[in-house]
């Protein structure tokens, strides 16, 4: 079975000091890179959260909203967020513990500013891919392991699309970290990916 390792949004305003920090976000980086330099997968994949800075989902391009606040962006409920991961910046370039030595192609999304994209699939829509599907059939992936941040939105997602693309999808638990903007978003995303299929494992099964 041929294994591909996706690496989700390791990204510097994703780690603690960033602008949309995820609280630990930065202790799965020698995690990830274990298993980047296992030598079991036979693609590594990163995906890049790369924003414009007019993108919808940043609350202050809506004058009188704030962080956490609902609007409609692109017809869907969207989650307003502050300014985070905009092209070029500081930001959006990977956290530099992450050993990119081993990364075979980089996915970027959430560049369509009518739209998020949490997936490193498909935009929230699911109306435009980022070419990861067609990449990873056209390589005759058929295992799909997925670690990163954050753990409720891109990871899940990201997890979830893999397995409406057939993939067997593996998440390593020790490998993700949430954003929990509620109580128990956590647990919920994790108990989603299970019922959709997502195998939860820890990363000691590849010592």
């Amino acid at each position: 079975m041929k294994k591909a390792l996706i690496i989700v949004d390791v990204q510097n305003d994703f780690c603690p000091g960033g602008a949309l920090a995820v609280q630990e976000g930065d202790q799965i980086i020698p995690i990830i890179n274990r298993l980047a330099q296992s030598g079991q997968f036979d693609r590594i994949i990163a995906t890049q959260d790369w924003h414009p800075a007019n993108h919808g989902s940043f609350a202050a391009n809506h004058p009188g909203k704030t962080p956490g606040e609902r609007i409609k962006l692109g017809g869907l409920d969207q989650i307003l967020w502050p300014i985070h991961c905009v092209q070029g910046s500081h930001g959006a370039d990977f956290h530099p513990e992450l050993d990119r030595s081993h990364v075979d192609c980089i996915f970027q999304k959430g560049t369509d500013p009518q739209i998020d994209s949490y997936s490193g699939f498909y935009d929230n829509g699911r109306r435009k891919s980022t070419g990861l599907a067609e990449y990873l059939h056209g390589e005759g992936i058929q295992q799909v392991v997925v670690v990163g941040l954050a753990t409720d939105y891109c990871v899940k997602f990201t997890a979830l699309d893999a397995r409406q693309e057939g993939f067997e999808t593996v998440l390593v638990e020790d490998a993700v970290r949430g954003v929990n903007l509620n109580p128990n978003d956590v647990e919920q995303a994790i108990r989603a990916m299970k019922a959709a299929g997502v195998r939860v494992v820890s990363s000691d099964m590849w010592q």
